[in-house]
């Protein structure tokens, strides 16, 4: 259950993303900026937590390791996540940004083939190739319904260019983020803390986020005062605050894909969270009718996703004993 509180609380600091970049969009500010400010600004931050902790030494230690592992699942993890996610509030408001990224469920789910899951049994823990959870993937199915109704309102007033530029930079973050979250995971192998793991992911994706700034200033200019501020407030609120909340989560259940779904899947509720936020800071119109409809088969989808993962864990164990002739303990 603790995970699963986590990952609301990360949800509802990861909302501030959606609502300030949108704010920031509305304001004349850039998606540029947007994306690259809030990771320059949460080095400084990570680098204080790290330090005090006394733990900069082994970071760097296994940075050195594999630095282009680091490299490249960091740039897929952080700059193939936000970057695009920047850009879709260019063409759609916050919340249905937030709604769309919750296509990240059916993602995780679809990438559980690629991961190895560590699975407890009678003789000890042993090691299995991660299976698609088909009846939580079902119920996955439920968000991505509900993402499609809350388009449909939305896509009456773009053109077709503009709705798929406001949707498919979505997907492909909603792939990245999870894809470079677990790779990294396997890579540091428990050696680094969550506090470690996001400020080296945050230094390593820092190429890519440096060159992304040199085009913006060539571009469009140097940002304004008040979206360096609100960059800095995001950094915080979304990129220090949530992103270790959700990284606390899935490190306690890093070893079953399932449950991994399940934690992501707590994401969902940020799209009620932005909802209110541009209600607030944006003084948006309430959402029609079918658009509410839409959240609530995200929200309900969430629910049966996580139930799924649950009861899916009884289950993978009564098969590994069918298939392996060991029983569980106790």
């Amino acid at each position: 259950m603790r995970p699963i509180i986590l990952g609301v609380l990360a949800a509802f600091f990861f909302a501030a993303t959606f609502v300030l970049n949108r704010v920031m969009e509305v304001s004349g500010g850039s998606w540029i900026w947007s994306a690259s400010l809030r990771y320059i600004f949460m080095i400084p931050f990570l680098l204080i937590i790290v330090i005090w902790r006394g733990n900069l030494k082994q970071l760097l230690k296994v940075m050195r390791e594999k630095p282009v592992a680091w490299l490249s699942w960091s740039f897929v993890g952080f700059g193939l996540f936000y970057a695009p996610l920047c850009f879709a509030t260019v063409y759609s408001p916050g919340w249905l940004v937030a709604g769309t990224w919750q296509f990240t469920i059916i993602a995780g789910s679809l990438l559980a083939p690629f991961f190895i899951e560590t699975v407890q049994s009678a003789n000890g823990p042993i090691e299995v190739k991660g299976r698609i959870p088909l009846r939580g993937l079902l119920f996955s199915f439920i968000i991505l319904l509900g993402i499609i109704v809350m388009q449909l309102e939305h896509a009456s007033q773009l053109s077709s260019s503009s709705l798929w530029l406001g949707i498919l930079p979505v997907a492909v973050a909603s792939f990245a983020y999870p894809l470079g979250n677990r790779k990294m995971m396997v890579v540091v192998k428990g050696r680094l803390d969550v506090f470690q793991r996001v400020l080296g992911m945050t230094i390593a994706s820092m190429p890519f986020w440096l060159l992304l700034s040199i085009y913006g200033l060539s571009s469009v200019g140097v940002p304004s005062v008040t979206q360096t501020y609100q960059s800095l407030i995001v950094a915080i609120s979304s990129g220090v605050i949530a992103t270790v909340l959700f990284f606390m989560a899935t490190d306690m259940v890093k070893d079953d894909m399932q449950k991994m779904a399940s934690v992501e899947a707590t994401q969902s509720v940020e799209v009620l969270f932005a909802l209110i936020g541009e209600m607030i800071f944006l003084s948006i119109a309430l959402p029609q009718p079918l658009s509410w409809f839409g959240m609530m088969l995200v929200i309900v989808g969430m629910i049966l996703h996580s139930y799924a993962s649950h009861t899916g864990v009884k289950r993978k164990l009564e098969l590994l004993k069918k298939e392996t002739g060991m029983h569980r303990e106790g």
